[in-house]
């Protein structure tokens, strides 16, 4: 583990894996660089390139700094690029893909950018939407000191799962580890901030693209990748056969060595 500090002086701790052109993973919510599935995505691409897997602010041994603000895990993102030389790839998953879209609208020096299903509402949504305070409410819990209920709300009012799902985690041993990361979900809130496409910002995007999704996601997120892929002046889009949000890093890994290696 190595740590790279960002403008505003936090430590960002990062793991830096294989050999190659570098690659950046940022990951969605509630995972770190040692929970989640990008851990084992670093080691199947590290074989292609050199990989850093990073903490994002506030998870793990990443520092934190009030007041939160997305500019500041932006430039976290440009701190790590600047670690690997000056110029990187970048791979975004979930919430992490809509900052990594935003860390390229910003004008990091991203050589190439692969996103996968960000989140976001690409016309009128079918079914629950996510409540439009729900990063207030999300801060609301964290305060009165209640990271479950913030977890449950995460995962039940903003992200549409079955009630009974969230009650299942409570009792499987992955919760504990959920809850300690609860506090970071407010930052995740504001990345994504109403859920609508930010077409103004990805249509100044002037790098090559890839913007991935799974075939058996949710029509709102495959809606929403198509949505991205099209907005994005040139990027390519693909679809991922028999994958959902939840996407196996042995079929992603594949499409992302083609298009970073390419």
């Amino acid at each position: 583990m190595s740590k790279v500090h960002s403008k505003d002086g936090t430590p960002i701790a990062f793991d830096k894996l294989g050999h190659g052109e570098p690659v950046i993973l940022v990951d969605g919510a509630l995972c770190s660089r040692s929970f989640g599935p990008l851990p084992n995505l670093a080691k199947l691409l590290a074989p292609h390139f050199t990989v850093f897997n990073y903490d994002r602010r506030g998870r793990n041994e990443s520092g934190d700094k009030a007041p939160y603000a997305v500019q500041r895990e932006v430039e976290d993102i440009e701190a790590l690029i600047e670690e690997a030389g000056g110029l990187a790839s970048v791979f975004g998953t979930s919430s992490g893909a809509a900052l990594a879209l935003a860390a390229a609208a910003n004008g990091a020096k991203i050589k190439k950018l692969a996103l996968y299903e960000p989140p976001f509402v690409a016309g009128r949504r079918k079914g629950r939407s996510a409540p439009a305070d729900s990063e207030a409410q999300l801060r609301r819990r964290i305060a009165e000191g209640k990271s479950g209920d913030a977890v449950k709300f995460f995962m039940v009012d903003m992200v549409g799962m079955p009630p009974i799902f969230a009650y299942i985690m409570r009792i499987l041993p992955i919760w504990p580890k959920l809850k300690t990361v609860a506090h970071t979900l407010p930052y995740d809130a504001a990345v994504l901030g109403d859920f609508s496409l930010p077409r103004e910002r990805a249509a100044s995007i002037a790098i090559p693209t890839l913007v991935i999704g799974g075939e058996k996601s949710p029509v709102e997120l495959r809606g929403a990748v198509e949505a991205v892929a099209q907005t994005i002046p040139g990027a390519k889009l693909q679809m991922l056969k028999g994958q959902t949000h939840n996407v196996s890093v042995k079929v992603l890994a594949p499409a992302l060595v083609d298009f970073f290696a390419a």
